[in-house]
């Protein structure tokens, strides 16, 4: 078979073409605009040959059907035009595999995303594996764009409107299960059959267009313009909640399903193609693309340069907590590593094992997953009150109290029981690893692991290095991170690393607004509105105002004044509002509270009359420029590598709104000259604090950017 083509075609004896996609020299199937060509030609003569009673289409990759298209082709169009012709270019491709007059079957396993479900959804018949691996998904909106190849219409027609719309506008994946109730797909099958299980359709009669399986109240709502109409709002309602109107690809998904929905595939089509040319060209979707290049980038790095890690085969977990047991739970979980937990008492152990058997069993109860596996991820679970069983290990986590001679007690335990090739690493959020590694016999193998809370959700994780680290203990633990499911960052060792270095000028600032009088849901509705996660109160709630009061004098101490917390924090601390885990902080908790109101009492205990002053811009600049202007120094001081490093860090690790890309391509977006400006005119107004970063000005006299 000649291995230049991405599509081949092999006409079988019973007259069924099996049509293998495998793209040269790459480890998944990407669609590329080439390769309209091909299937062209494959197309011709299908359309012209009476001999062949059926099509397969099947991936030549061991677990991965197509995922997706190859995001590049957008980043060479000049203007809505060019890559509304790419869009039809793609629908007319599709269309053609629709339209040929005998049964054509998508034989999926593995990935099947983006334009690789849109292929599938042309097909007459979908059948896929029940192999863990199999996903089918739409998401184009990740990339702030839509599905631009029929999906917005041919989606809706199979699952239903509702189920289609949450889909698209969540780019929400369907495992085998889930994708054969939504009726995604016709069957089920074990991987070993799956060609056998195709080949049976293709020889069958075409099957008639189905109508979706629905049932109840979706049924009911769907039949109608007028619960349809409700449907469509409701959409757009829950959608926007969440997005606070800063990514236009929501309203023109839900206006596209409609179009094609009330005025039929070939009007829907047009408008799918127009959108999709119109949404690529946005800046939204320009810096969503970025980020997406930066993390596919990441993926192949090893983070030190020409050192292949080494294979981490079990990893010991020190503290049996919160952070310790997700820790725990991810490495069995998605690393598929076995972790043994050591604790002082049986009861930490309990509560970490128990932690990840809550979130397996969630997932049974969902059927993602069968019970047997819960039962052998558990398995790689241990525990233990002393170090029997860690002379095996290859990594040692330690997540125990923010004590600098604990931690130390804990490298010389480590360097005692374990291997002499065993790495150290520690999940402090604040305190120097060098200091950590300090009287450790083996500093070379000392590093830092800092994972956010809660550590199975939150996708970043910072590797701190010290000068001593070496660079095979840096690669393996960037390996065992990306096991874990973390995109990594490597940071140089300094206070508060990088994310909560930037973090706490921005959360400083915000205190003293609030102090200033504005009202505590003005400060962050106006953050969220921007585009963070939660406003900047909310996450001292979340975080705790105990941990923020604890991390402030390390940070003034290592780095100065301009880190200076409020003094607020004592007052708070002696009246016990440590936040949300003590369910006393700036908003009320409890099961009797409806929504989120403000604890109003605290004004009282702060001398506040909140009276709301300041515009939301100005709210902005306050809290958003000292941010800005730390992730600056930060570059300078190479506690980051690069600015790519600082806006994945900054978006993955306390949710910078990623459709501005990040502090340094925002920066970029908003002109340095902008910036140094406003910093400049708040110095003057709000303190020295302010002042911009060196680096910032040296940078604007030169007439650089940050990207190239």
């Amino acid at each position: 078979m000649s291995q230049d083509k991405a599509f081949t075609m092999e006409v079988r004896d019973d007259g069924v073409a099996v049509i293998t996609i495998d793209v040269p020299g790459e480890s998944m199937n990407t669609l590329k605009d080439s390769f309209a060509e091909e299937v062209g030609s494959l197309m011709n003569r299908l359309e012209s040959d009476d001999s062949v009673k059926g099509v397969v289409f099947i991936s030549g990759k061991p677990g991965s059907f197509i995922a997706g298209a190859d995001i590049n082709m957008i980043d060479g169009c000049e203007n809505a035009v060019d890559a509304e012709s790419l869009a039809r270019k793609g629908q007319a491709m599709f269309d053609r595999i629709e339209q040929l007059n005998v049964p054509v079957v998508a034989a999926i396993n593995g990935a099947c995303l983006g334009g690789g479900l849109e292929l599938a959804m042309a097909c007459h018949v979908r059948v896929c594996t029940d192999n863990s691996k199999t996903a089918l998904g739409l998401p184009e909106v990740k990339l702030g764009l839509l599905p631009g190849s029929g999906g917005t219409q041919r989606l809706p027609e199979l699952v239903g409107v509702q189920q289609g719309l949450t889909m698209i506008l969540t780019g929400k994946e369907l495992r085998a299960k889930q994708a054969l109730k939504a009726g995604l797909v016709t069957e089920v099958v074990p991987q070993s059959i799956l060609l056998d299980v195709a080949v049976e359709h293709a020889l069958k009669r075409k099957p008639k267009s189905t109508k979706p399986p629905l049932k109840g109240i979706s049924k009911v709502l769907e039949a109608t313009k007028f619960g349809r109409d409700i449907i469509f709002k409701k959409a757009s309602e829950q959608a926007q909640k969440k997005a606070q109107g800063n990514y236009p690809a929501i309203d023109k998904i839900i206006q596209t399903v409609r179009e094609g929905v009330e005025r039929g595939r070939e009007a829907g089509l047009d408008k799918e193609a127009r959108s999709f040319g119109e949404l690529a060209m946005t800046p939204e979707s320009y810096q969503l693309r970025q980020i997406f290049f930066a993390t596919t980038e990441m993926k192949k790095e090893t983070g030190a340069n020409g050192v292949k890690p080494d294979l981490v085969k079990r990893v010991g977990v020190l503290g049996g907590g919160l952070m310790g047991g997700g820790i725990a739970y991810v490495t069995a979980a998605k690393a598929g590593i076995p972790a043994r937990i050591k604790d002082i008492a049986e009861d930490g152990i309990r509560h970490a094992l128990h932690y990840s058997y809550e979130r397996l069993d969630k997932k049974v109860k969902r059927r993602h997953m069968r019970r047997a596996e819960l039962e052998k991820t558990m398995l790689m679970l241990s525990g233990s009150l002393d170090y029997s069983g860690f002379e095996r290990t290859d990594v040692v986590i330690e997540a125990v109290f923010e004590d600098l001679n604990l931690k130390q007690k804990m490298v010389a335990d480590v360097e005692e029981h374990a291997d002499e090739s065993t790495i150290f690493a520690t999940n402090t959020s604040s305190l120097p690893i060098t200091q950590i590694a300090a009287k450790a016999k083996r500093p070379e193998q000392v590093i830092g692991l800092h994972y956010f809370s809660p550590v199975d959700k939150m996708p970043l994780a910072e590797i701190i290095t010290h000068p001593g680290t070496s660079d095979k203990t840096i690669a393996t633990t960037v390996s065992l991170a990306k096991k874990q499911g973390k995109t990594p960052i490597v940071v140089k060792d300094g206070a508060g690393f990088y994310v909560n270095r930037i973090l706490a000028p921005y959360m400083n600032e915000a205190a003293r607004l609030l102090l200033a009088g504005e009202p505590i849901e003005h400060i962050d509705k106006t953050l969220v509105k921007f585009g963070f996660p939660v406003g900047p109160i909310t996450l001292l709630d979340e975080v705790g105002i105990d941990v923020a009061a604890k991390v402030a004098p390390v940070l003034v101490k290592e780095l100065g004044d301009r880190f200076e917390a409020p003094e607020a924090f004592e007052k708070l601390i002696d009246d016990d509002r440590k936040g949300k885990k003590n369910q006393k902080g700036f908003y009320q908790y409890g099961k009797s509270v409806k929504g989120k109101p403000v604890d109003t009492s605290v004004y009282s205990l702060l001398d506040i009359d909140p009276n709301e002053s300041k515009s939301a811009d100005e709210i902005i600049d306050i809290c958003l420029l000292p941010m800005l202007n730390e992730a600056a120094y930060c570059l300078q001081e190479e506690i980051i590598r690069s600015p790519r490093d600082g806006d994945i860090g900054a978006i993955f690790g306390i949710g910078f709104p990623p459709f501005l890309g990040g502090p340094f391509r925002y920066m970029d977006s908003q002109g340095l000259e902008t910036i140094v400006n406003k910093l400049e005119k708040l110095a003057a107004e709000r303190g020295e604090r302010y002042t911009p970063a060196p680096l910032l000005k040296q940078m604007l006299e030169n007439g650089w950017n940050f990207y190239q």
